[in-house]
């Protein structure tokens, strides 16, 4: 009699060396066996499935039968999101004892200075003000100082709202980085700002999201061109691709204008330009260093690199959207997102991948060694 695997079923065979003795079952074995018969499936079951079976995203499938990946126990996921908060809460806390303990001596230090100083000053020529004058001239010169407009400027500088003070402006607002140096003065302006801000940011996202759409597919491909090229595994190349964008980003965008921004400022040191250039991309702008300001330049000089700055702003924050992009992409970074989040199953958009999943993961088998069947899904 024939063995049973080899006609068992008209579909395309998957080549030998793809199933071994536990799924084909020997026929000197009598037919009671603790291994699955041949008849009992309609085709033979695969082999284990390569990381990016899945796609790669596989980490994110879930199986019910292999209770050890990223779970806890007793811990329902109902209970999972509070925990998260929690430690969100908690790292806020100790951040902001960390920055206490930080910041707190040295704003002491330099207050003391300051009323030292202030003491002196009214200690030699108190005589000479009436009562009050220095405490009202400090406060007027402080409140403009909030708005942008400093006192110890000379006639020669730029002035706060041209055109490209303007549109930096505007590109702070749209982008969220806010750096805070200049704000509006009138009500009007103040209006304006927010009914400017509530239609533009919403079209800065869709600006964003098609640059990304337009983007994305090139990174994707460059991956699966190495991926291909150096056989490596699915889950692997993504993680490569990620790091290597981050740090090439890293390198572009904020050590080279770290130190383009360290060589041309010399009141500035290498860590406050790297601290300049990270918080402007993170959209952190604290707004303490700008380049430029208060430095007396000439107008043109400043106005030029009022536009650089601009031009810096648009393409960093473009590249960091990129970064984050392909970092959430990752399958760690969604297995941990499906862990704290909804327990449901798997939708379309998150089986797609950042690098073609199924071509990729099939462009990394051996040409010997690709089944022509479908790998069974999670």
């Amino acid at each position: 009699m024939m063995s049973g695997p080899r006609n068992r079923d008209n579909g395309p065979r998957s080549p030998p060396s793809l199933f071994t003795s536990p799924w084909l079952p020997s026929p000197r074995r009598p037919s009671v066996s603790s291994h699955p018969r041949p008849g009992a499936s309609s085709r033979p079951h695969p082999a284990q499935p390569l990381p990016g079976a899945c796609g790669w995203h596989s980490p994110g499938c879930h199986s019910t039968s292999n209770p050890g990946r990223l779970t806890m126990g007793a811990l329902r996921p109902w209970a999972r999101f509070p925990l998260l908060v929690v430690a969100h809460l908690l790292a806020l806390g100790i951040g902001a004892l960390v920055f206490q303990a930080l910041e707190g001596p040295p704003a002491l230090q330099l207050q003391a200075k300051l009323r030292a100083e202030l003491a002196t000053f009214q200690a030699e020529y108190g005589a000479c003000l009436p009562p009050g004058a220095l405490e009202e001239l400090l406060g007027t010169a402080l409140a403009a100082q909030v708005h942008g407009v400093s006192s110890l400027g000379n006639g020669s500088e730029a002035g706060n709202w041209d055109l490209p003070s303007a549109l930096l402006f505007t590109a702070s607002i749209l982008t969220t980085t806010g750096y805070g140096y200049m704000a509006p003065l009138s009500s009007d302006g103040k209006a304006f700002c927010m009914v400017y801000a509530a239609l533009g940011l919403p079209a800065s996202l869709v600006l964003l999201a098609t640059l990304r759409r337009c983007l994305m597919p090139l990174l994707c491909r460059l991956g699966a061109w190495g991926a291909s090229r150096w056989q490596l595994a699915p889950a692997r190349a993504a993680l490569l691709q990620a790091a290597g964008w981050g740090l090439l980003v890293a390198a572009i965008f904020v050590l080279l204008p770290a130190l383009v921004l360290w060589g041309l400022q010399g009141d500035c040191s290498l860590l406050e330009a790297v601290y300049f250039c990270f918080g402007s991309l993170s959209t952190i702008g604290l707004g303490d260093l700008l380049p430029g300001r208060g430095r007396g330049l000439h107008p043109v000089l400043y106005h030029l690199g009022q536009l650089a700055l601009l031009g810096y702003l648009l393409l960093g924050l473009l590249a960091m959207l990129l970064v984050v992009e392909t970092f959430s992409e990752l399958p760690q970074a969604r297995a941990l997102v499906k862990f704290f989040g909804s327990s449901g199953p798997m939708t379309a958009e998150d089986q797609g991948g950042i690098l073609g999943q199924d071509d990729l993961a099939l462009s990394t088998l051996a040409p010997s060694a690709a089944a022509p069947e479908q790998a069974p899904t999670c």
